[in-house]
């Protein structure tokens, strides 16, 4: 998107190939308090905060353990496996496009579903937040993706009208998100994102070269 004066970006996916390890902490959490999800339906969660997942999680599966319980099991077998990943990297090229997008002069936010302790950890781990205005977590909003107000609060930090901003996402509820709140939204086709519907997306990339700024 030319003449964009901000970059909003998702994190997980887009920013860092950790959804593997959101799968398995997902289902080590899953076993541990015994319910059957279905990869299909597990797809569905993608881009959502793990506080919505366990809400509907207690609720489908009326569950001994509580939201809160099942949103801490996850979480501790996700800082786990985050803690003793040494596979853990960024996207390819995401790096080259941040120092870009900065260079230009373009503000940068990331607006994620994950919890604001795991992003600091991300940003910590690769020494990004040289290149960034600020951060957002759905999980301290009452709604995370895809309601749009991630990106209207990821737009407001970066102290710019939505048309102003493009979105970079590679989850269904995450672009949907984005096209509520008005803003232009590249699909990072992610091989760590599988059933993900592109469609309502402005354009659909594979590299972050594809992006003119």
């Amino acid at each position: 998107m030319k003449n964009a004066k901000a970059v909003l970006f998702d994190m997980d996916g887009v920013i860092i190939d950790s959804e593997p390890l959101h799968h398995e902490a997902y289902f080590k959490m899953f076993a541990e308090v015994g319910i059957d999800v279905s990869e299909e339906l597990y797809e569905s969660f993608t881009g959502r905060s793990t506080k919505e997942i366990s809400d509907q999680l207690a609720a489908d599966f009326n569950t001994q353990e509580s939201p809160q319980e099942l949103t801490r099991l996850k979480r501790k077998y996700f800082y786990e496996l985050f803690d003793n990943s040494p596979n853990l990297q960024l996207i390819d090229g995401v790096r080259d496009a941040m120092i870009r997008f900065h260079s230009a002069g373009l503000k940068l936010v990331v607006a994620s579903s994950a919890s604001m302790e795991n992003i600091k950890r991300v940003f910590d781990r690769f020494e990004l937040d040289q290149y960034f205005v600020g951060k957002i977590s759905g999980a301290d909003l009452p709604k995370s993706k895809p309601h749009p107000e991630i990106f209207q609060k990821a737009a407001q930090i970066a102290g710019e009208a939505p048309e102003d901003c493009f979105v970079i996402e590679d989850a269904t509820n995450g672009i949907k998100a984005a096209k509520a709140a008005g803003i232009y939204c590249y699909a990072f086709k992610s091989e760590h994102s599988t059933g993900q519907d592109y469609g309502l997306a402005d354009r659909v990339i594979s590299s972050f070269e594809e992006i003119e700024i």
